[in-house]
């Protein structure tokens, strides 16, 4: 019977937490990139970024969620630290609200949420954010189902001596109840699903109150610890100043509260009789003080985060990621925004192998050469990282636009990692064959040559722009850029055959290297419109399946 019942209780706990996963996804899924744009315009100063951080929490209840949003933002240099802070404590008190809602009877809505949650999501046809939206309606009715049942199974136990010995021996030390709560917290990854916990335990007298306090910032730590201890530690030190700034907030609340438990306690009890009400507005309580004594002290508090984390001086090995934080893979229009500024990085890369092949092609610089060349495992290392980051975001979690965005990526992402392996393959390698043999090509050839590596910088800037911005226009652009490299070409082919007609030594010599050249040059630029122009294009449907003439249908349109 025992065992029965501990089942009973793991199966609430694990449905209260995807009632509150299924939640947070749908809000994400239907919401994401709008709260995003809303958070990051909102960052100019402490107050409205507080605000900002509020209103965005109490619609993901993910504090987490906004605090990789403020991360990201601060680590690219967009906003600073002391802003970033500030959206942190809005994050806080926003995440206190959905708890303040479910602390009254509101059981009874759980089957109407459920219902009208599953019409939503099956509904053929319509916006798809109705479906997102049913989403959110069914996990908020898993929720309050979930709370309800686990009073129901905690009610004949409540004076049973063996769980009162349990949770007396916990609720004996408010330190052992602080860290207790912090280690479930971080590993349920849901602060609200563990203080909802504690409430219905309070309510049914399972635990005193000043234990559920007690268990209630163990809790506001513990959701803290999740963005230091699972984000990416070796990333931008903005970053990580963030998180340990909240950290640092949480745990001066803690140290300032548990003292002072055993006289919020009867205070609050006289405010508010109902246990679990006053539980809630402890946690509401707890952060909106935290708050209000940490906004002013922002400053100070930026100050000593940078002084002891410090930015990175040590030069970064160029082939590791930079960006792609492991924590961001649950939120996909954050994590896609990051796997974005990583392929921006490959863009680079292969703008300096760009110039690379053009000294080599000028100057025949046996190091230049190969130090161009090193720059491919660069390519390739960034390219596989994005690949797996990409394919790892969780995929439910993903709106139609999130999948083409993620498609988009890829794209450029393995067109430039194609393209770095012909400038290295390729251009490079006939660059440090021709050094050996010393032969070299003619004044003609080589302003030849120098005119199509130009071009190529200056396409795989355009590349870059319609990648970041998504432009039609400039796609097509772009796209144009095709014709116009295969008239380069055959211009240029042309002149090389006038000159070996011609019967100049250099022209002969070189004949091969030199149109092996012409065409790896177009072949990159190939890759740089397929990458960037191409996935744009498609998704304004003016990308035509092949550009070869049909006879069929033009016999149909003579017919």
């Amino acid at each position: 019977m025992a065992t029965l019942t501990l089942l009973d209780l793991a199966g609430m706990v694990a449905l209260l937490l995807w009632g509150v996963h299924m939640v947070q996804s749908g809000v994400q899924k239907a919401y994401g990139p709008s709260l995003r744009r809303v958070l990051g315009t909102a960052l100019n100063n402490r107050l409205r970024a507080f605000a900002a951080g509020l209103g965005v929490t109490a619609v993901l209840q993910s504090s987490t969620a906004t605090g990789l949003m403020a991360s990201s933002f601060a680590a690219s240099g967009i906003v600073g630290l002391m802003p970033a802070l500030a959206v942190m404590l809005g994050a806080n008190v926003g995440t206190t609200l959905i708890v303040q809602v479910l602390s009254f009877d509101v059981a009874r809505a759980a089957p109407l949420l459920i219902l009208a949650g599953v019409i939503l999501f099956r509904r053929r046809g319509g916006p798809a954010r109705l479906r997102d939206l049913g989403r959110v309606a069914i996990g908020l009715g898993l929720m309050l189902m979930a709370l309800h049942r686990l009073l129901e199974i905690l009610t004949p136990y409540e004076d049973a001596p063996s769980l009162r010995t349990m949770l007396g021996l916990i609720a004996t030390d408010p330190l052992i109840d602080v860290i207790a709560a912090a280690i479930v917290t971080w590993a349920a990854h849901s602060s609200v699903a563990v203080v909802l916990l504690v409430m219905s335990l309070a309510e049914k007298g399972i635990i005193p109150l000043h234990a559920a306090l007690a268990l209630v910032i163990g809790a506001n730590i513990g959701s803290a610890l999740n963005p230091l201890l699972e984000g990416n530690s070796a990333g931008d030190p903005a970053g990580r100043r963030v998180a340990i700034g909240n950290l640092v907030n949480r745990v001066a609340g803690c140290l300032v509260a548990l003292p002072l438990l055993g006289l919020v306690g009867p205070w609050l009890v006289r405010l508010e009789p109902d246990l679990s009400r006053a539980v809630a507005d402890f946690h509401t309580a707890f952060n909106l003080v935290l708050a209000l004594v940490f906004l002013p002290l922002l400053g100070p508090l930026s100050r000593m985060l940078k002084r002891l984390i410090p930015d990175r001086i040590d030069a970064a090995d160029p082939a590791r990621p930079l960006h792609l934080d492991e924590s961001a893979r649950e939120t996909p229009p954050i994590a896609l925004g990051l796997a974005a500024r990583e392929a921006l990085r490959m863009a680079d890369v292969l703008d300096a192998m760009l110039k690379g092949a053009a000294d080599a092609i000028e100057r025949g610089d046996r190091t230049r050469i190969a130090e161009t060349r090193r720059m491919d495992d660069v390519l390739d290392s960034l390219n596989d990282a994005i690949k797996a980051y990409v394919a790892s975001i969780d995929s439910d979690l993903m709106a139609p636009v999130d999948h083409v965005r993620a498609g988009a990526i890829l794209a450029f992402a393995i067109n430039l990692e194609h393209a770095g392996d012909i400038i290295d393959r390729n251009v490079m390698a006939a660059a440090s064959k021709r050094l050996k043999k010393g032969i070299a090509f003619s004044d003609q050839g080589r302003a030849e040559l120098r005119e199509m590596l130009e071009r190529l910088e200056t396409n795989l800037r355009a590349a870059t722009s319609v990648f970041m911005t998504d432009d039609a226009r400039a796609a097509r652009i772009l796209a144009d850029e095709k014709a116009t490299f295969r008239d380069i070409e055959a211009g240029a082919m042309r002149s090389h055959f006038a000159r070996l007609r011609d019967g100049r030594l250099a022209t002969a010599e070189t004949n091969a290297a030199h149109l092996d050249l012409l065409r790896d040059l177009k072949r990159v630029n190939d890759h740089l419109v397929a990458g960037a122009a191409y996935p744009v294009l498609q998704g304004q449907g003016e990308l035509l399946a092949s550009r070869i003439r049909n006879p069929a249908e033009e016999g149909e349109e003579a017919g």
